[in-house]
């Protein structure tokens, strides 16, 4: 039974890292386990390898947006830590990888690295939107679809929380042509998010339909059930094929497929990421719809609305 956990965390480890789904942080938690459950090290050895150089600093939460992100006014920082001042107006997001239990309060404790300072004109509620969805957008797009000017991006999707971050990302930032995907009740709302062309998939089938606008650079399949040789099969040379958070099985086996241009994502928050989409914000070149608010207390409705798969907006917790 032993020998399976190990083989099993340690297969969970490598392909976690390989998708960017996780940290290194994240992995050598993992690897600890690993090395805990062999008895190579005592449950003492490895919290004290894993906690040894955490530097944290304290922050007000003003907003809390889903069980990682959050905004508000830091209130005290370590004595190493650069970067980050009292008083200054965050973003950021906790990692569950660095012994960070969530947002879901009104103080918690975080590493410099995972806050972006905002600027005077992104208001609190705004900023809370961001941190996972526009940093796997940021990534989808930017880093692993690696868009440039004039070339084609299909959003499938579009109409989600970070199809919207994606299909504007690919438009007013990076000036690509922006195809986006949806049912027929949301294609106003991507069309006024600046697609080139919105495509219905309830009229037939998305990719048969995208076609006639291929090759493209990237293929962003913000749903995580869409085939994946079909996605593939639309890209250009160089191209890539983008599986946001991508934790089924039949998602991960597409990242072994060849020719090897399909990539899973979640974007973890951070100070370097955060900071291009909180540029694009600010600049008016991406605009946040947030659909609802809630209080605090309210958070377990918050997240039964937003399981629903009908929630077109940013739903954001106010302490």
């Amino acid at each position: 039974m032993e020998i399976a956990i190990v083989l099993g965390l340690l297969v969970l480890a490598v392909v976690l890292f390989a998708t960017e789904a996780v940290s290194v942080d994240l992995l050598t938690l993992l690897l600890l386990i690993v090395l805990v459950t062999t008895k190579i090290l005592t449950p003492v050895e490895a919290f004290q390898g894993f906690s040894s150089d955490i530097i944290v600093i304290l922050a007000s939460i003003f907003v809390i947006s889903g069980a990682l992100q959050l905004t508000g006014v830091v209130d005290a920082v370590g004595a190493r830590v650069n970067g980050v001042r009292v008083g200054e107006r965050v973003v950021g997001g906790t990692n569950f990888s660095r012994g960070q239990r969530g947002s879901y309060a009104d103080t918690v404790f975080v590493r410099a690295d995972q806050l972006c300072p905002l600027p005077p004109e992104l208001d609190f509620e705004t900023a809370a939107a961001l941190p996972v969805a526009g940093v796997t957008a940021w990534m989808s797009v930017v880093e692993i679809g690696a868009l440039a000017s004039g070339q084609h991006a299909l959003i499938l999707g579009a109409s989600g929380g970070v199809g919207q971050l994606a299909l504007q990302i690919a438009k007013h930032v990076q000036r690509g042509f922006a195809v986006g995907v949806c049912s027929g009740r949301n294609a106003a709302l991507v069309q006024q998010l600046g697609a080139d062309v919105v495509l219905d998939y309830e009229q037939r089938d998305a990719l048969e339909q995208a076609k006639v606008y291929a090759p493209y650079q990237v293929v962003v399949d913000c749903i995580g059930s869409y085939s994946g040789p079909g996605c593939r099969a639309l890209l250009g040379k160089g191209g890539r094929h983008v599986i946001v958070s991508g934790d089924s099985v039949g998602a991960v086996a597409q990242l072994f497929a060849p020719p090897f241009t399909s990539k899973a994502v979640l974007g973890q928050p951070g100070r370097e990421r955060l900071a291009h989409v909180v540029a694009a914000v600010s600049s008016g070149q991406v605009k946040v719809r947030i659909e609802r608010r809630f209080p605090l207390v309210e958070a377990e409705q918050a997240h039964e609305l937003s399981q629903t798969g009908r929630v077109t907006g940013k739903l954001v917790l106010l302490p």
